[in-house]
């Protein structure tokens, strides 16, 4: 069976490291105009020219989003921006915007062109265009079914098929909404989106100024454009039959934590069905019950397969987090990103997706070549532990804690 990518989320350089460590075969990242994500750290050209080299180092692509509507006055920020971007050599720029392939393939001839989810394509005619005007890959619209998808690679074999499994979705088609243009005049489609579906609303009649009435499901009242997060984990076999070439993770806002979790269950989840696909089903409780540990809303397969599945979450537009992240563990050293004490119960999560249970029994603060015990540690302190539990511990390995009671914030 033929090799499936899985592309990773990269908002910053850090998260660019996690996602290679843990497994992606390719992460995606933006610079620091013309891309979706304006709220993610992003890279300066320095940081992309270093992120690249990393990922490349590992045998790990690079794709540049490029992916925000282009205005007339934009396009000699974009060709300066191309100019730029040879310098660095990503595997590929991602586009929504006919006159940004275009400028592309003028400019930067030798790049690979993605075209972004943005572009809504949603059937195998448009799919062809794409590929006559020099596109490699097309991350199709969130809203086709897995049947439509494989119809798509049947009728186009010669063009690679991206598909998202993970991850925030929009209440808009294809991300096309103004609602947060409109009520806090922060543009959506030039990355700026302040997600105003998730707010909480009320009702106003026009002769009543002033009185607001809940829309209310239940006391809670209703986010009715709340969408909820995406995880089609359960259906990864029948998107590797339909023939996709690129399984994506969003989340370039979300934490290194969170890259780390989801880029490591889903590669363990990839080379499995790729293996061993009764391996794959028995292993998928446990592998889903890892995505729970990450901050999300509640699940949902989408549209991938429509069953009746209700996308909305009325009762709040909050994420679950019932995870702290705490630690992670390079060249021999403990990074302490959230505080804990010697005797609390804790998590170790391994690149492979293996979680061990274990208790810290004793903290030691590394300052140099001296070290002293502490009972607590503290954000960015580096650290050595003793764990009971923990036989040899692999390089980024992952100490988290489950908080006392399922937080919603």
């Amino acid at each position: 069976m033929k090799k499936v990518e899985l592309l990773s989320p990269a908002g910053n350089l850090e998260k660019l490291k996690f996602a290679v460590d843990f497994g992606a075969d390719a992460v995606y990242l933006g610079g620091k105009l013309f891309n979706l994500r304006a709220k993610a750290g992003n890279f300066t050209l320095e940081e992309m020219a270093e992120g690249i080299e990393y990922a490349h180092s590992k045998g790990v692509k690079v794709y540049v989003t490029l992916n925000a509507f282009a205005r007339n006055r934009d396009f000699p920020q974009i060709e300066s921006f191309l100019e730029e971007l040879k310098g660095v050599k990503p595997d590929a720029v991602i586009v929504s915007d006919l006159g940004t392939l275009v400028t592309v393939k003028e400019k930067y001839p030798e790049v690979d062109v993605h075209i972004s989810t943005q572009a809504n394509t949603t059937n195998y005619r448009s799919v062809k265009v794409y590929k006559e005007l020099g596109a490699s890959r097309v991350v199709l619209a969130r809203e086709l079914s897995i049947d439509e998808i494989r119809e798509i690679k049947e009728k186009v074999p010669e063009m690679e098929i991206e598909v998202f499994v993970h991850g925030a979705m929009c209440m808009a088609y294809s991300g096309r909404c103004l609602l947060s243009n409109y009520l806090s005049y922060r543009e959506s489609n030039k990355g700026a989106c302040s997600q105003s579906c998730r707010w909480k609303y009320y009702l106003v009649e026009e002769k009543r100024p002033g009185e607001f009435y809940p829309i209310e499901e239940d006391e809670k009242g209703t986010y009715i454009f709340n969408s909820k997060d995406l995880c089609a984990l359960p259906l990864l076999e029948e998107l590797i039959d339909a023939g996709v070439d690129s399984l994506k993770i969003e989340g370039r806002v979300k934490s290194s934590y969170y890259v780390a979790v989801t880029t490591a269950v889903y590669r363990k989840a990839i080379d499995l069905v790729l293996t061993d696909r009764k391996a794959f089903r028995e292993n998928l409780p446990r592998l889903l019950k890892e995505l729970e540990t990450v901050s999300h809303r509640p699940y949902t397969t989408g549209f991938l397969k429509p069953e009746g599945d209700i996308l909305q979450h009325y009762e709040t537009s909050s994420y679950i987090r019932n995870y702290s992240f705490l630690a992670v563990f390079k060249n021999g050293i403990w990074e302490v990103r959230n505080a804990f004490r010697t005797g609390d119960e804790v998590e170790l999560f391994l690149p492979g997706a293996i979680t061990l249970k274990g208790r810290v029994e004793r903290i030691l603060k590394v300052n140099k070549d001296q070290s002293e015990p502490v009972e607590e540690a503290h954000p960015n302190y580096k650290v050595k532990i003793d764990i009971k539990g923990a036989g040899e511990i692999p390089e980024n390995t992952i100490l988290r804690k489950r908080k006392s009671n399922s937080i919603h914030d």
